[in-house]
């Protein structure tokens, strides 16, 4: 198949090296597209004020991949790939592999998942893969799920939805296996620590502590559904499907009874 691959950290990290380089060991044609640094938690940003530059890079990827690392947002990369870069659309964008998790609502600030959603919007099947932790290199296990789910999904179109995919860091033989997940919850409270610099101005860090699995009312998911969050800390591989879409349903119902005037009239 042919994958467009891409991230948020940037052209040199070591997890999209060992997935771009697993696809094409695995013969699939691959083209990588991403940031030229750290772009994480940039959400689904765009760059409109100023260009956007991409310049092909080589000797860091298989021969077989052409790579491109462009100065703009995750989104930036994928949307340019797919109008300006490649010669016809693939058949899935793939981003990854992060390194952190992509849980709960931490998803709306992941670029990560931003790039693939972004592949999503264009109408093409897209995967987010993350490795759920900040310090392990062991991206293996996920590289290879990454080719065993591709290959899966090449004879089951997935529609206009993203798979969200959580891998735990741990040994593969440690892996209890494959659960389909829906989003939970993850809250961060005392978000800020204020600090002074050496000149005596104040300046604030972006910390806190983190709360999960807050239980949301009235969101109409199956109960008996396991959440990603609790199925990751059970060593399961997490797939969340999400969706652009983000129209509350049981909102639409809810307002409908009620009756809103403008206030000019």
């Amino acid at each position: 198949m042919k994958l467009l691959i891409s991230n948020d950290d940037g052209i040199f990290a070591p997890g999209i090296r060992s997935l771009a380089n697993t696809l094409a060991a695995a013969n699939h044609d691959v083209t990588v597209v991403c940031p030229d640094r750290e772009r994480s938690a940039t959400g689904h940003g765009l760059t409109l004020h100023q260009p956007i530059r991409a310049d092909i890079v080589t000797g860091v990827f298989h021969p077989s991949i052409k790579a491109w690392a462009c100065s703009g947002t995750p989104s930036d990369c994928v949307k340019l790939a797919l109008w300006a870069l490649l010669d016809s659309p693939p058949d899935f964008v793939v981003s990854g592999i992060n390194q952190g998790s992509n849980l709960g609502t931490d998803v709306l600030y992941s670029g990560t998942v931003s790039a693939a959603m972004e592949g999503t919007i264009e109408g093409i099947p897209s995967i987010a893969i993350s490795l759920t932790s900040f310090s392990s290199q062991q991206f293996q296990p996920a590289a290879d799920f990454a080719v065993s789910l591709l290959k899966q999904l090449e004879t089951s179109p997935l529609g206009s939805m993203l798979l969200n995919v959580n891998v735990p860091a741990i040994p593969a033989s440690e892996i209890a296996g494959v659960l389909i997940t829906r989003q939970g919850i993850r809250r961060y409270i005392d978000v800020f620590e204020k600090r002074v610099d050496p000149r005596g101005k104040t300046y604030y860090w972006l910390a806190g502590e983190l709360l999960e699995e807050v239980v949301e009312p009235g969101l109409n998911l199956p109960a008996d559904v396991p959440t990603d969050v609790e199925a990751i800390r059970n060593n399961y591989i997490t797939i969340t499907p999400l969706q652009y879409n983000l129209t509350y349903a049981s909102g639409l119902k809810e307002l409908a009874s009620k009756k809103f005037d403008f206030p000019y009239k």
